[in-house]
C-alpha cells in the first residue's frame, strides 16, 4: 500500500477531487490531501476528511506547534504526489520553483514521482505558456495524466 498526497487546486474539476480520492483507496493507497486555498473554494475539506480519516492540510502553518516542519515530513513519507486537478496556475508555479503555500513546498521537496492531472479551458491548456510549462516539468520527470475531452464548465468542448 502506497501513501499518496493528493493535491487538489482551485479549478471546477476540484469536484471530481473526491472521486480520485475514493479511487486511490480502492486501489489499496492511504491518500493525505493537500489542497490549495483557491480549491477550497469549490470543494470543502470536510469531504475529503470524511473520505479519508485524516485531516487535510490547507496550509502550510497548521503544524500544530508540533516542532514539525510538516511539508518535509510529508514529502519525505509519501510515495506519489498525484495533483488532480491541476491548474494552469500552480503548472506554472512549479515549472519555475516558486513555492508560496503548503503544495508548492511539498512538490519541491518530494523525491517521490509526481503527477499532474492538467484540467482547465481548452484554449488555457493550448497556450503556448501553459504548453512551455507543461514540457519543462516533464523534462524534469514529472508525470502526465492526459486531460480527457468532454463539456467544459464554460461551455466548450475539449
Amino acid at each position: 500500500m502506497a501513501l499518496v498526497a493528493l493535491g487538489v487546486t482551485g479549478g471546477i474539476g476540484a469536484y471530481k477531487a473526491a472521486e480520485v480520492c475514493r479511487g486511490l483507496q480502492k486501489a489499496g493507497h492511504d491518500v493525505v490531501v493537500v489542497m490549495t486555498r483557491s480549491a477550497r473554494r469549490f470543494i470543502a475539506p470536510l469531504t475529503f476528511e470524511a473520505l479519508t480519516g485524516r485531516p487535510v492540510i490547507t496550509s502550510q502553518w497548521n503544524a500544530g506547534g508540533r516542532g514539525v516542519i510538516e511539508h518535509i515530513a510529508v514529502a519525505d513519507t509519501i510515495d506519489l504526489l498525484l495533483v488532480a486537478p491541476c491548474t494552469a496556475n500552480v503548472i506554472g508555479r512549479f515549472a519555475h520553483g516558486l513555492a508560496d503555500d503548503f503544495l508548492t513546498t511539498l512538490y519541491l521537496a518530494t523525491r517521490a514521482p509526481v503527477l499532474i492531472a492538467p484540467a482547465m479551458n481548452v484554449h488555457m491548456l493550448g497556450h503556448a505558456a501553459v504548453q512551455a510549462n507543461i514540457a519543462t516539468l516533464q523534462q524534469r520527470g514529472v508525470g502526465l495524466v492526459e486531460p480527457g475531452e468532454g463539456y467544459l464548465a464554460c461551455g466548450w468542448i475539449g
